[in-house]
């Protein structure tokens, strides 16, 4: 694991990015005493951290959320907590940030923190998307979160998924675009994620970036 103690999880809207950054908050939790997660995600109204919050309160994770998460308004207030956490050399912090450009724009009040030490911003990809479902728009979202959030993009993932029914197959599949997107701007695939028991099934040559993950968040209307 990165000795980064930021970790921000970005992507575009159905990325899956809230599911591996709750993943990832629960894997720290092995190595760290104390681990926060903020829920940046002011765009997207369904699939937020907040949902998960008694499966991270079991886990003992801090759970930081917008006065205003999983209602209707508009723009929720961004809690002081942040800058607590933030301050908190001990703490692991990371951050679930809001899909494409417009989420990543709240980012930028916690800049000085960012800019004082190292952090890692990672982009997660599911090619299964519109507009991520190909090179050139992925790469352009991505420079788009990179100019709002005034970060750069450290790490990529590919997380291409179905929900419940990925297959091995739409992993691979993903694979390929996002190694195209990895030499294209030069930025590094850090994890392949996707439920354990699919994911467990990729090439050998990958298996050392696989990040099995359990789904803890579901639609109102799934089955």
């Amino acid at each position: 694991m990165n000795n980064s103690r930021i970790k921000i999880f970005t992507g575009h809207y159905g990325s899956g990015k809230t599911e591996v950054a709750i993943n990832f908050a629960i894997y720290s939790k092995k190595y760290y005493n104390r681990v926060a997660i903020i829920d940046l995600d002011i765009v997207n109204p369904y699939f937020r951290t907040k949902d998960a919050a008694e499966i991270l309160e079991q886990h003992g994770i801090q759970l930081v959320a917008p006065q205003f998460a999983n209602t209707n308004v508009d723009i929720p207030a961004l809690p002081a907590e942040i800058f607590s956490v933030l301050q908190d050399k001990d703490c692991q912090v990371i951050f679930d940030v809001g899909g494409d450009d417009d989420g990543a724009t709240a980012l930028g009040r916690y800049h000085r923190y960012f800019s004082a030490e190292s952090y890692q911003m990672f982009f997660v990809i599911n090619t299964r998307r519109p507009l991520t479902d190909n090179v050139n728009d992925t790469i352009e979202l991505l420079r788009a979160v990179e100019k709002n959030s005034r970060l750069k993009v450290t790490d990529l993932i590919n997380n291409t998924n179905l929900s419940y029914h990925s297959t091995v197959k739409d992993i691979m599949d993903g694979q390929e675009i996002v190694e195209n997107i990895s030499r294209e701007i030069m930025v590094p695939i850090t994890y392949i994620t996707g439920k354990k028991e699919v994911v467990s099934q990729i090439s050998d040559h990958l298996k050392e970036k696989a990040f099995g993950i359990d789904l803890f968040l579901q639609l109102p209307w799934h089955d």
